[in-house]
Order: structure tokens, then C-alpha cells, then sequence
């Protein structure tokens, strides 16, 4: 949908303006004002399988958790400051924050964590997810009754 240019990025910026600082910027803690644009995500489609890209820029491997529960894949990327760099000098400007960010996907029931593979190449997470068929609903069938 496209909104009005008088409205900025967020129509409900400025009305949570007067809010206390904390709480309006709560969900912007890991990457500022564009928290809502990362993570982003490409999903591809061939005839045995699904290739699932994911942007996780400055994320090592052992920061990404893969889970598989209930049907669905989620990804969980945590990153935290060093605590141990002590910099000299003043900070005038930080846009580096630390915290955790997540997606889920719906990849079916009959999937396991053996079916899918993943692979963490310049900050893009690759993961090749393979098509399952559906269960086939049985048929129904009419019982004669004798007599």
C-alpha cells in the first residue's frame, strides 16, 4: 500500500513521539530506525526443492540458531557488543547495538533436521529445504451393509 510521503517512514513515529524513550524505541534496539528491514529474505522454487536465502550481514555462525518445531524453521540471529574492546576516545556517534532478532518459516510436518541443509557464506545464510508431497487424504469409501 502506498502511503503519502507527508508521513514519513513510520505514520506512527510521531505519535509515539511523546512516549518515553524506552518504550518507543524498544523494537529498535539491534539495528536502529531499520530494524524492520533486516533480515531479509529471497525464497526460490525448483522442481525438488526450495532454496531460502536469508541477509545476515556481520552475523558469525556460532551467532545463527536453526530450530525445527511443529513445522517450522526458525532462524535466530543474537549478536551482542564486545564488552572486552576498550576503545579510547569519546563516542559521539554508535550505531552499532546488540540484540536478538528471529524469523519463522512454515516448512511442513513431515520435514526433519537431516532434510535441510544450511550454509553461512558472506553474511547470506543459504538454506536448501526439499519438497515434501502432502499426505494424501484417503478416499472415501462406502461400506456396503447386508441384508
Amino acid at each position: 500500500m502506498l502511503m503519502p510521503s507527508i508521513f514519513g517512514e513510520n505514520l506512527f513515529d510521531e505519535f509515539f513521539e511523546d512516549w518515553p524513550r524506552e518504550f518507543r524505541n524498544i523494537d529498535r534496539r539491534l539495528y536502529g530506525r531499520n530494524a524492520a528491514r533486516e533480515m531479509k529474505t529471497d525464497v526460490r522454487e525448483h522442481e525438488d526443492r526450495f532454496e531460502v536465502d536469508v541477509d545476515l550481514p556481520g552475523f558469525k555462525k556460532d551467532e545463527i540458531t536453526l530450530s525445527l518445531e511443529n513445522g517450522y524453521l526458525t532462524v535466530t540471529a543474537a549478536k551482542g557488543l564486545d564488552e572486552d574492546e576498550q576503545k579510547k576516545g569519546k563516542v559521539i556517534r554508535q550505531e552499532r547495538y546488540a540484540g536478538v532478532m528471529q524469523r519463522s518459516f512454515y516448512v511442513g510436518d513431515t520435514l526433519t533436521e537431516q532434510d535441510i541443509t544450511a550454509k553461512l557464506e558472506h553474511g547470506v545464510l543459504s538454506l536448501s529445504i526439499p519438497k515434501v508431497e502432502a499426505r494424501k487424504v484417503p478416499e472415501k469409501k462406502v461400506i456396503m451393509i447386508e441384508g
